[in-house]
């Protein structure tokens, strides 16, 4: 039913329109698929051409970033792309589409295995909701190498599973190596710096692997640099999503507390997309991401004030040491209103 590279599971998504007998949907994509967003809207649409079809086109971050925030009466169903579900409450119908991959692991996996040191025997493996379902064919592949795999369930996450927010599930592998399973270095950062294990990178999408640590070395190297940068700051705007999957209301409190006990000015910022233009009004020396963990780090360069995490703040204010430098996240534990 479609040459795409990714299973959209459209008799999945037909079946739930029918039987909601819904007539008008929203697509949310996140940006990675946004360009097969007009290919699934016209298979959709060939199948039911008497049902409204929407193409969300804001910017989407994950789960946490869902599209039933911005509908209206008018919206019977939302289909949210490329993420598992997060305990959220939703004020409209959502339906969650995994778009599992249909990139081979078996090459990236094997190049990743002839990187590992002959001394090595437990690999822990983690990959994201685009390979999950080949998750059984990866511990085969690599357990027929003699070595034991080993993987565990995060807090909110599947076995073996990661996402740019949550890196529970590595956090108590007592293993030699890590091969991360995905196309983005930003996985492959968090597991590093939460487990410190050499970590090999093994991406479906180029067929090869590589290691990481020249990339994790430049970003904390940049890091650095925007603490010192932000340790002359006099004042902080703080950074509240209201998001539904990223907003941290008392932790953005408790930050302005705490900045404010260390003798500095603080204000807390709400805003639904965060980016650089809607900061300039504000005369404000740095500010503190209680929003989505990887604005701070992927976005760094597009910021000409410093942007830290909150654990960055830490060490801004001295109460943490920078060899205790880890990756912010959010877990959601409960179902959020």
């Amino acid at each position: 039913m479609s040459t795409l590279d990714y299973d959209y599971k459209f008799d999945v998504i037909i079946n739930k329109i029918k039987e909601m007998d819904a007539g008008n949907i929203i697509l949310q994509f996140p940006e990675g698929l946004k360009s097969d967003a007009i290919s699934v809207s016209d298979t959709i649409q060939e199948a039911l051409p008497d049902v409204n079809i929407i193409i969300d086109a804001d910017p989407c971050f994950g789960a946490c970033d869902l599209a039933d925030v911005k509908v209206n009466k008018h919206i019977d169903l939302v289909v949210h792309f490329a993420h598992t579900p997060l305990p959220i409450r939703t004020d409209c119908p959502v339906l969650f589409i995994e778009a599992h991959s249909t990139a081979d692991v078996e090459r990236p996996i094997l190049d990743a295995l002839g990187r590992v040191d002959s001394t090595v025997k437990v690999i822990g493996l983690v990959t994201t909701t685009q390979h999950m379902h080949k998750l059984d064919e990866m511990i085969h592949l690599i357990e027929s190498r003699g070595y034991t795999v080993k993987l565990d369930k995060g807090m909110g996450t599947s076995p073996g599973q990661v996402l740019g927010c949550n890196f529970t599930s590595i956090k108590n592998l007592d293993v030699d190596v890590i091969i991360y399973v995905g196309s983005g270095d930003f996985h492959a950062l968090g597991v590093k710096l939460f487990t410190e294990k050499p970590v090999i990178l093994a991406d479906p999408f180029i067929g090869q692997s590589r290691e990481i640590e020249e990339f994790y070395d430049r970003i904390l190297r940049i890091r650095f640099a925007r603490i010192a940068k932000a340790q002359s700051a006099k004042s902080f705007g703080i950074i509240m999503s209201s998001k539904k999957g990223q907003l941290r209301f008392d932790l953005a409190i408790r930050l302005k507390q705490l900045i404010r006990e260390h003798g500095f000015d603080a204000q807390i910022l709400n805003m639904d997309y965060v980016s650089p233009d809607l900061l300039l009004p504000y005369n404000l020396d740095a500010f503190v991401m209680t929003a989505c963990p990887r604005i701070a780090i992927d976005d760094s360069a597009m910021y000409k004030k410093p942007v830290l995490t909150p654990d960055e703040l830490e060490i801004v204010l001295g109460i943490r040491d920078w060899e205790n430098y880890q990756m912010d996240e959010i877990i959601i534990h409960d179902e959020q209103t």
